[in-house]
């Protein structure tokens, strides 16, 4: 693997040596140079350093010039900068311009080594960003849908096998699954690709209006029809026409579309002359058909007619390990839209959602993530996610805490291990009058996995350890829980 690069700007030779020696002795490749001036020549003429350790007071250019300059540069390349005592809005200016952290002088070298590797992670995260944001692209221009779970694999599989053979295909499953989406994957996959894609939605619709929306009409066919109207079936002529909710089909309008499946042909309601269509047709329902078709409610011979290829989709709940992918993928395609800052979806609200069932599937987990974006204040979601279900404009409302009988004991003990985990952690810390590097050493663990210990339970101090991190004292009130 090749080492990474780091190059030091700073006008004074002692901190200029020391930073060699260290860096080097952690496995990087390090130059050094005196001045802002010579760092900018550098880089102008193509040097890509994996980091820039940049002072703030140097001759000639200064670190903020320097780092506005090389933003311009190169805005990907992560800057730590060093500034001295009294120079906090030197370092908030710093931060504004792109900064990835910055450490005061004098440092410790723990410091340092956490301020580069967090350097390196963010530089990973937006590089991680960039690739989604790439895929979300080729996934908008080639009409993909997102999956890493085999079943749904199998299903994309299938649908692209047959995009291009023109037979129907119905695709099952509850609502909210991507019923829609697999129609158009089929529809982008195949020959008419280029010709129009019309859905229609038989449930949204009387059946009047519907069988008029379907066939279109004539001047004259019925009071208001001022003038003639093509179908749906006429303006999703050589493309594919979706049947969306066909369940919901009133029996008369089954018959007539039977019909135009066997013969390509219609009349418009009022028409005396015969319309031939060449549409590909694609069929969804969220109900059972099978015991539509038994109870008398959906005819069996256009079930048939329909049922040449069958999709069954599976529910969200069955496929979790989409939840992750989908979520960012929501995040990336709103974020921009509702002007958020949120830059990823807190790891806290992702295990509530891995958790929770999801009745609405996927279009319930996008409102969700919108939910969020608008409003990303982690307290406040979580607090209005207790509560299982939704509300009738479909707003998320998610449970926090798992079921008791679908926990393994996998599950329990990665929680009891942790638990014990924060209790000697925290113990030792007060052993130590929070002592850090000392607790490390005690614990047998290096600085530095200590403090990501720490982060990641958001513990900065004795006073604020979470109330779940705590246990009740003797006398009242709380006390940590050691």
């Amino acid at each position: 693997m090749t080492k990474r690069s780091i190059l030091v700007v700073d006008d004074d030779r002692s901190v200029r040596s020391y930073l060699t020696d260290f860096l080097s002795s952690c496995g990087y490749i390090v130059e050094c140079l005196e001045s802002g001036d010579q760092a900018l020549a550098r880089l102008s003429a193509g040097h890509v350093p994996s980091l820039l350790i940049l002072d703030v007071v140097m001759p000639g250019a200064s670190g903020i010039e320097v780092l506005e300059s090389v933003k311009k540069l190169n805005a990907s390349l992560p800057v730590i900068i060093l500034s001295g005592v009294g120079q906090t809005k030197t370092v908030v200016d710093a931060m504004k311009l792109g900064a990835a952290d910055f450490l005061v002088k004098p440092f410790e070298e723990q410091e340092l080594e956490l301020a580069i590797e967090n350097a390196f992670e963010k530089q990973k995260l937006k590089e991680e960003v960039k690739s989604l944001r790439k895929q979300l692209d080729q996934y908008n221009e080639s009409g993909d849908f997102l999956s890493n779970n085999p079943r749904m694999s199998r299903i994309r599989d299938i649908a692209k096998h047959v995009a291009d053979t023109d037979v129907p295909v119905l695709i099952l499953g509850e609502s909210g699954v991507g019923k829609e989406v697999l129609a158009r994957f089929i529809h982008n996959h195949s020959g008419r690709h280029d010709k129009p894609f019309v859905k229609v939605n038989c449930a949204a619709l009387p059946h009047d209006l519907l069988e008029s929306e379907l066939f279109g009409y004539e001047r004259g066919a019925f009071t208001g029809a001022m003038n003639e109207k093509p179908g749906k079936f006429e303006l999703a002529h050589t493309g594919t026409l979706l049947l969306d909710e066909i369940g919901e089909m009133s029996p008369h309008l089954q018959a007539k579309l039977l019909h135009v499946l066997q013969d390509s042909e219609y009349m418009r309601l009022g028409g005396k002359r015969t319309v031939r269509v060449d549409a590909r047709v694609l069929a969804s329902t969220n109900i059972n058909l099978e015991e539509a078709v038994a109870n008398g409610k959906f005819r069996e011979d256009l079930y048939f007619r329909l049922n040449v290829i069958r999709l069954d989709l599976p529910p969200l709940r069955e496929r979790r390990e989409e939840i992750p992918v989908l979520s960012n993928y929501f995040m990336f395609k709103y974020r921009e839209r509702y002007k958020s800052a949120v830059e990823e979806i807190s790891p806290q609200l992702l295990d509530a959602f891995l958790r929770y069932d999801w009745p609405g599937n996927i279009r319930q987990l996008e409102n969700a993530v919108k939910r969020y974006l608008i409003l990303p204040d982690i307290e406040m979601t979580l607090a209005e996610l207790k509560d299982n279900g939704t509300t009738a404009q479909g707003a998320v409302v998610i449970p926090m805490k798992p079921k008791e009988d679908k926990m393994s004991l996998k599950d329990v003990g990665s929680r009891a291990a942790e638990q014990a985990e924060k209790e000697l952690v925290l113990k030792v810390l007060e052993e130590t009058a929070w002592n850090r590097k000392q607790a490390a050493r005690r614990l047998n663990i290096c600085y530095k996995a200590l403090l990501n210990k720490l982060k990641r339970w958001q513990i900065e101090n004795r006073h604020s350890i979470p109330p779940a991190f705590q246990k009740p004292a003797a006398g009242g009130g709380f006390q940590p829980m050691f």
